[in-house]
């Protein structure tokens, strides 16, 4: 079974079999395994995950694809676990005119990135800034590394061998993006919720994951890319985020 559609289906199944409100992380695993965990410590290269009943146990942190910490609102939720088309209301694709914003020493790393793999280099940018603040040795309480806060795991999948080197790094991460959108297709807030709570999340919801955390990123992203002058086509957040979140 493909890695996503697993973790689809077993983030479906903890779901279905928890309590409307469900508080903790959801620790998912390269191999497509998600966990529930009632909180969660970094050790160096290892994580401790602590378990909801009591226990923990440590795992090594090359394992981990992603952690995903909020509340899960399960009663608000409308599932829609359609496939979106290849195309959407939105262009991604690479323009010269769409340069990088926030004028950082960045932008030319940025735009090399985004050009070689036809992504917006504005919204790249916008997601830099959300990840890491432009801190290229940012290293998040999760174990995400460098500007666009690649987890070990993904890393390694990305042939990304020093994250912590700008140019390294953000390649890889528009690469992500790249796979995200051929994905999703040109629909920002859906590669955005993904690149931040994983693809299997997207499609078990039908759109953003109704995670406090990931709603707030989305909106934050798209509000900078937007209030820059992103493109006279984005006009509001789509309805896909207030239909799921609300």
């Amino acid at each position: 079974m493909h890695r996503s559609i697993l973790a689809s289906a077993l983030l479906a199944l903890a779901v279905s079999a928890s309590p409307a409100h469900m508080v903790g992380e959801l620790i998912v695993f390269e191999d497509g395994r998600v966990v529930k965990a009632a909180s969660y410590k970094l050790h160096s290269e290892e994580l401790e995950i602590s378990l909801p009943g009591g226990g923990s146990y440590r795992v090594e942190l090359g394992r981990v694809e992603r952690i995903v910490d909020d509340e899960v609102v399960v009663d608000t939720v409308r599932v829609e676990p359609e496939l979106y088309p290849s195309d959407g209301p939105f262009d991604l694709s690479f323009s010269a005119a769409r340069r990088a914003l926030f004028g950082t020493e960045y932008d030319p790393i940025i735009e090399k990135a985004a050009r070689e793999y036809n992504i917006d280099a504005a919204l790249v940018s916008a997601l830099i800034r959300a990840e890491s603040n432009y801190q290229p040795r940012a290293v998040s309480r999760k174990g995400a590394r460098g500007l666009m806060q690649l987890m070990p795991a993904t890393a390694r999948r990305l042939s990304v061998r020093s994250p912590f080197d700008p140019a390294s790094n953000v390649r890889g991460g528009v690469r992500y993006l790249r796979e995200l959108v051929d994905r999703f297709g040109h629909h920002p807030e859906l590669v955005l919720a993904a690149y931040n709570a994983g693809e299997g999340a997207v499609e078990t919801y039908g759109g953003v994951p109704p995670y406090r955390e990931t709603v707030a990123y989305v909106d934050r992203i798209m509000t900078w890319w937007k209030a820059a002058g992103a493109s006279s086509q984005v006009s509001a957040v789509s309805p896909q985020i207030e239909r799921v979140a609300r």
